[in-house]
């Protein structure tokens, strides 16, 4: 058995796809579009190219909600500080930072909660990450 891709449903493709390439670096490896079904797919990868992550536009206005459960996507990263910058910049919300160094949450443009973990050994504690307060959830 091998592990192919989680899915999940967004209603703004642009925002969705800014957020997961050019905020978390991911690559788009390919979209297939089914007008006569009315849905579109977006295939994101890291650089390695697993594990996957399909985005699903369905072509209406319906709104989607998280259920209770699905947790959350998990990213290691090189520098979770730089990480959450790069996301702060890109106008997200650091809901928990990484206090401790080492773990951070934020929310993609759909809602779907994005743990971000630290490659190694937790950074040393670091200002404004240290002080800054967790907000909403994640």
């Amino acid at each position: 058995m091998k592990y192919l891709h989680a899915m999940i449903r967004v209603k703004d493709v642009e925002a969705s796809l800014h957020f997961y390439t050019e905020l978390l670096d991911l690559k788009l490896i390919r979209e297939n579009h089914y007008p006569e079904y009315e849905f579109s797919l977006y295939y994101l990868a890291t650089a390695e190219g697993e594990p996957e992550i399909e985005l699903t536009k369905n072509h209406d206005d319906r709104d989607y909600s998280n259920g209770d459960n699905f947790g959350h996507l998990a990213f290691r990263v090189d520098n979770v500080y730089e990480t959450c910058q790069k996301l702060m910049d890109g106008g997200v919300d650091i809901l928990c930072p990484p206090i401790d160094g080492y773990m951070a949450f934020v929310k993609d443009p759909s809602g779907v909660s994005i743990e971000l973990l630290q490659e190694g050994d937790a950074l040393p504690a670091a200002e404004p990450w240290a002080s800054m307060p967790k907000t909403g959830s994640w």
